[in-house]
């Protein structure tokens, strides 16, 4: 009984120390490592990132700048 026990045991612990290496072999083969096929100029990367700040910038100044409006419906009353 003990020895089955631990044969199980044993067997959950070798098979969680070698699972970190499949899991770099996996990881490893996904790797590409030429040189990229098209290259990216510096204008190029200038507008997408410019863009992406916009988009995500853009609500967040949208609601900065309406919060007056907001905090004054806030305290405005509900009709009943």
């Amino acid at each position: 009984m003990v020895n089955s026990v631990l044969r199980m045991v044993g067997g959950v612990f070798v098979a969680s120390l070698t699972r970190p290496k499949e899991i770099l072999k996996l990881t490893r083969s996904r790797i590409y490592s030429k040189p990229p096929r098209n290259r990216i100029g510096a204008g190029q990367s200038f507008f997408v990132m410019s863009v992406f700040a916009a988009a995500m910038l853009a609500p967040a100044a949208w609601i900065l700048h309406h919060l007056p409006e907001y905090r004054q419906r806030s305290r405005q009353t509900p009709k009943a």
